[in-house]
């Protein structure tokens, strides 16, 4: 049938139009149907709809419909839409994200295993917090596996073979033993009857598989599913969905392979895209940006491979041409960008029209310093402002006791960073003696560093420490002391140890911060600490105002699902921007999710499009910068070129490009299978058992041992 347009019913607003390809989708109620929904083409509609249209129309009960979604936000946003086009009392607890439903699901089944329904479930941090314990019980040293490597270890054992690991190790009846530190961690969680988000799902799938009156009923019971951002899902997702619709057949899956950004965490898009529906509908109306900047965005994302072909177009009109700007500095960069947003703002444009997107959460600093000068508010949309993150503040406070040891609020922030023993009964009885003698505290430690309550080597060691710096700040900039602070306080290694690794990015960028400090200042006086201190002292006040009328700043993965009249997407700086981490431990795969998230990122534009890249040097290693090959990849007609990039920089990318290209194809570079024998010249021959992707390591089984290895030690045989 061909429509231009329908309405559709709810019960409290009356018509609503769809465009013909929603309608299709609302009305596609049997069998499986896979909806790829563009960005900006009204997905969330189609699913409240077609909610509505199984209610409303035809009959259906909530209680035999489950509609899942991502995030509790997105649940949220659901069960609000569907409320207004349903009556009262049909939104239920079926419309939740899939951990909420395995959650529901085993509070009723989990008792099958052993397991009492009030269950633990623990988050990441909590998970971190067992994995350390079962690290440290066997001597396992986080200066080298961080408890984020470790509990991605831990998932891929889970991974692995779920019945097995079940089983074995989180049943109450499994062996008590404990034979390495990654079955301690699963010991731990079966003492406390924990599961973390994995195991919800595993738990979920083992007790289907095992018992058949539960996969009975729930299989019966749901006679609908709806999946919202399928793309996302992994594998196990995706089974566990196929067993709840296996009995009526009704699977309804929207998503947009185009916009898969978490397979980094476990999402497979190519089961979406390989998905045999019997009904497909492909959704590329676009409703939210001009012509031009769709354009972008289907020449970027037209160089992928995984993907279901599409075009989105669009009925508006374009406004302004999209702007490429090539600036010959972060700095100039980042004037650019407030420059921008200042002059339109003074135009007439609020500030909320605006939002600043970067790949990695340490490029926001610059933006940040130059908006706090114009005095233009912002905030960091789910994040922290760079002075305010913790790393950051560590750091300063350091340099601020150096400075002066007057500063109490400084030394409380770092006697124990890293840890040196000194808890709150400590701090408290320092406490007492310096307000006794009317002086600082680190002045009352200096005074009992030779009490029996202070006389120990790591207080003496902080007390030398803020001494010798005090000489090393008359001697070098502080760029070079805060540096060197790092290293002789250990707290580098501290974050070294850290689960996430944008610490190290923020302190690198904190470093590379002072020394563009110290570049812009012409007299030697006000390259000295104090004056630093002074300077960083302006970005550092909290600003508890609401975020409404500000400009945005975020992360690219933060901004999905979110549009803005006005985008700038900043740090276009090939091996940032795709980053060559990710495409080096993941390959095709992990350059066709960077660009993926390209897409996203210029899809949040409505009106206006700002791209952007810097001249200078890479932080991490010294090495020139060049634009992004994705600037190369959009056609020139499409864009205003703006600050005269010498054609050279683009040879520079095409050649970061190839030699990448050829590091990855150098010999037989994608991992050995399980089973691959190999050779060890110590340990002798083994096979294959997994390979980790984030150590790019192998899990080698020699006879009756296991070992974990790095490639360059084996020998395929």
């Amino acid at each position: 049938m061909s429509r231009e347009s329908h309405n559709s019913t709810g019960a409290a607003n009356g018509p609503i139009i769809l465009n013909a390809r929603q309608q299709d989708a609302v009305e596609a109620s049997e069998g499986r149907v896979r909806v790829v929904a563009g960005a900006g083409s009204g997905k969330t509609r189609v699913l409240a709809h077609r909610y509505a249209f199984l209610v409303n129309e035809l009959g259906i009960s909530p209680g035999n419909i489950l509609c899942l979604t991502f995030t509790n936000k997105a649940a949220q946003e659901m069960k609000h839409r569907i409320a207004r086009l349903v009556d009262r009392g049909s939104v239920n607890d079926f419309i939740c994200t899939i951990h909420s439903f395995c959650v529901k699901f085993l509070r009723r089944e989990i008792y099958r295993i052993g397991y009492p329904k009030n269950f633990t479930v623990i988050d990441e941090e909590d998970a971190k917090l067992l994995a350390k314990q079962a690290m440290e019980e066997f001597g396992v040293d986080r200066r080298k596996l961080t408890a984020e490597r470790f509990l991605t270890k831990v998932a891929a054992l889970k991974g692995y073979n779920i019945d097995q690991y079940i089983q074995r190790h989180l049943l109450p009846a499994s062996s008590p033993d404990c034979p390495d530190e990654l079955v301690r961690y699963m010991r731990l969680q079966l003492k406390h009857f924990a599961l973390d988000y994995d195991d919800l799902i595993y738990f979920t799938i083992y007790i289907l598989n095992h018992f058949p009156d539960a996969r009975e009923y729930w299989t019966d019971k749901l006679n609908y599913l709806m999946v919202d951002e399928v793309q996302d899902c992994s594998s196990d997702d995706w089974k566990l969905l196929n067993i709840l619709a296996e009995k009526h057949g009704n699977l309804f899956v929207v998503g947009d392979p185009d916009q898969a950004i978490y397979e980094w965490r476990g999402a497979n898009p190519k089961i979406f895209v390989n998905f045999k529906a019997s009904t497909d509908i492909i959704l590329n109306q676009n409703y939210r940006s001009t012509p031009d900047i769709l354009e972008i965005a289907n020449t970027i994302i037209a160089n992928n491979r995984n993907r279901v072909p599409k075009e989105l177009y669009t009925l508006r009109l374009n406004e302004t041409r999209s702007v490429y700007h090539h600036a010959k500095s972060e700095r100039d960069e980042a004037d650019f960008v407030a420059e921008t947003i200042q002059k339109e703002i003074k135009g007439g444009a609020s500030p909320r029209e605006f939002a600043v997107l970067y790949r990695s959460s340490f490029l926001s600093r610059g933006i940040e310093q130059r908006l706090l000068r114009m005095k233009i508010p912002y905030s960091v949309w789910g994040g922290v402002r760079f002075f305010e993150r913790k790393e950051i503040k560590d750091v300063i406070c350091y340099l601020r006791l150096v400075a002066s040891e007057a500063d109490d609020m400084a030394f409380t922030r770092v006697i124990n960073m890293p840890s040196r023993k000194f808890g709150a009964t400590s701090m408290q009885h320092l406490r007492a003696a310096a307000e006794a003698n009317g002086i600082s505290l680190m002045q009352a430690l200096r005074l009992g560093v030779d009490s029996p309550r202070f006389n120990k080597p790591a207080l003496r060691s902080f007390i030398a420490l803020i001494d010798n710096a005090r000489e090393w700040a008359a001697q070098m900039p502080v760029s070079e002391l805060a540096d060197k602070i790092l290293n002789e306080s250990k707290l580098a290694d501290h974050y070294r140890m850290d689960e996430r690794e944008d610490r190290l990015e923020n302190i690198a960028e904190l470093i590379n911060s002072m020394r563009e400090f110290e570049l812009s200042q012409d007299d030697d006086d006000d390259r000295l600490l104090y004056a630093y201190l002074q300077e960083v002292a302006l970005y550092t006040n909290p600003d508890a105002d609401v975020d409404n009328e500000k400009v945005k700043l975020m992360t690219i993965h933060q901004s999905k699902g979110l549009e803005f009249p006005t985008v700038f997407v900043v740090g276009l700086t090939e091996g940032v921007f795709p980053n060559h981490r990710s495409i080096r431990e993941r390959r095709q795969d992990g350059e066709e999710e960077e660009r993926r998230l390209m897409y996203v990122a210029v899809t949040r534009a409505e009106r206006m499009l700002y791209l952007s890249d810097s001249e200078g040097y890479m932080n991490d290693n010294g090495a020139l910068k060049y634009p992004s090959r994705f600037i190369s990849e959009i056609p020139e007609v499409l864009l205003t070129i703006e600050g005269n990039p010498d054609p050279s920089l683009f040879e520079g990318t095409r050649n970061m490009v190839n030699l990448l290209n050829a590091e990855l194809m150098e010999g037989d570079n994608a991992p050995w299978p399980a089973g691959t024998e190999v050779e060890h010249r110590a340990f002798g021959r083994g096979k294959v058992v997994r390979f980790d992707p984030a150590s790019q390591s192998y899990r080698i089984r020699f006879g009756d041992k296991e070992r974990d290895l790095i490639a360059r030690v084996l020998r395929k045989i």
